[in-house]
């Protein structure tokens, strides 16, 4: 399987060239936010409001980070079940999102959404969210902080390991082998 680097935000260029079961080492800014922060995101959407960052090209992290340990900026950021935003996802894609991050399947309208809007969803590993951490070089509470571990953060990441699991053709690593008749 390919290995690519890539540095956010990301463009279409970049999520032609992925494919599932590629692997890639990402760089820059991605943001969190786990369901309660979608249903504020939405909440904002539907009043009018500016989101607390800009859709054209971000990614969002799937994730609900411990408290961070002294000099670190964040504590263990293990991927959240990705399905529990399913009801949120197309809307995002359809505004600029153009990666998700988390674990678990997608549901089919999502897989759309990403085909509709060139858009890959990648896996973290689960149960690595120490290993995780370490690629994270800064963060910093940007929307919702009553929402503790849920808040929306800005996360600076450095070759942050992940896997495309659903790219933007269709292509899908968990896909169920056709058997013949």
């Amino acid at each position: 399987m390919p290995t690519y680097t890539l540095n956010t935000p990301l463009t279409d260029a970049d999520i032609e060239k992925l494919r599932a079961g590629d692997v890639v080492l990402l760089n820059g800014i991605i943001y969190s936010g786990r369901d309660a922060a979608h249903k504020k995101l939405m909440e904002l959407l539907d009043a009018g409001k500016p989101l607390p960052f800009d859709l054209k090209g971000a990614s969002i992290y799937y994730v609900g980070p411990s408290p961070a340990p002294p000099g670190r900026p964040i504590g263990s950021a293990g991927p959240t079940t990705s399905y529990r935003m399913d009801a949120y996802a197309p809307r995002l894609h359809a505004l600029g999102l153009k990666a998700t991050i988390g674990k678990g399947k997608r549901s089919d309208e999502v897989k759309q959404a990403m085909r509709d809007n060139k858009a890959v969803y990648f896996g973290a590993t689960g149960g690595a969210g120490a290993l995780l951490s370490k690629c994270i070089t800064a963060s910093t509470v940007i929307a919702f902080e009553e929402l503790g571990p849920e808040a929306v953060r800005e996360m600076k990441v450095k070759d942050f390991p992940l896997l495309v699991i659903n790219d933007a053709f269709g292509g899908e690593l968990y896909a169920k082998p056709k058997l013949d008749d």
